[in-house]
């Protein structure tokens, strides 16, 4: 039997709108983008970052890390690991499944990068990623965390930043008791053939709609398999984040 080959890729731009240059941010005492790889690795053998910008290049190369320039053009993660996948392919590297790793969890558990890998043992699997059990109200209003409601075999059929499902004749503040709601960790697995299928599709209503690119894959017919994580991280998406993990005050 053959035996699957993983491999990590950690896209990470310099220009973000919200909070430029933060792969390179310190977080007691290391980048952001070393803590990330330095968690990916204890899950993965075979971890890089997929980057736009020679000072995040250079940073990686620093602490033994490796790096693949892509374009600066890419619209997300997603496009990113894609091409970064194509030149590892068109340098003899051939592996099965792609982890795309968010750069801005620093503190990712190694045991969500396995529970994702795992779902690649089935042959059927295409596309995986991770849900989590929603745990106070406020998360199931907030537009900010994706909800996802998926069939029994626990494949995606609805993305939304809305609260999905709607709970009909129950006051909001019922709905926490009245029905399970999971919101999506944004770490993906593909096969390594997917990944390049799907970058190639064109945007999608629902996608456009939500700002949620995984509708896109599933308006176009590619299953998305979930895996449950009863484990939280903790993201850096803004300045203000970043003040909280390294303990200072505003």
């Amino acid at each position: 039997m053959k035996t699957m080959k993983y491999i990590g890729i950690i896209p990470a731009r310099y220009g973000s709108t919200r909070f430029p240059g933060k792969p390179l941010v310190e977080i007691k005492g290391k980048p952001m983008i070393q803590r990330t790889w330095e968690q990916a690795k204890k899950a993965l053998e075979h971890v890089l970052v997929a980057t736009d910008d020679d000072r995040i290049r250079q940073a990686v190369e620093s602490f033994g890390g490796k790096a693949v320039m892509t374009s600066a053009d890419h619209c997300s993660g997603t496009d990113r690991c894609a091409e970064a996948s194509s030149i590892l392919s068109s340098s003899g590297y051939e592996h099965d499944v792609v982890i795309n790793i968010q750069g801005d969890e620093p503190f990712i558990h190694p045991d969500q990068i396995t529970l994702l890998a795992g779902c690649f043992e089935d042959a059927g699997v295409e596309i995986a990623t991770l849900v989590k059990e929603i745990e106070t109200e406020e998360d199931i209003f907030n537009p900010n965390l994706p909800k996802v409601i998926f069939n029994k075999n626990h494949f995606a059929i609805y993305f939304s930043r809305s609260p999905i499902p709607y709970i009909r004749g129950k006051d909001h503040g019922e709905w926490l008791n009245s029905h399970k709601f999971f919101r999506h960790i944004g770490m993906y697995g593909y096969r390594s053939g997917t990944l390049q299928q799907i970058t190639k599709l064109g945007p999608s209503s629902l996608e456009q709609a939500e700002m949620l690119e995984q509708n896109r894959w599933l308006e176009n017919g590619y299953p998305i398999k979930l895996k449950k994580t009863t484990l939280k991280t903790e993201g850096v998406d803004t300045p203000e984040d970043l003040e909280r993990l390294n303990g200072k005050s505003r």
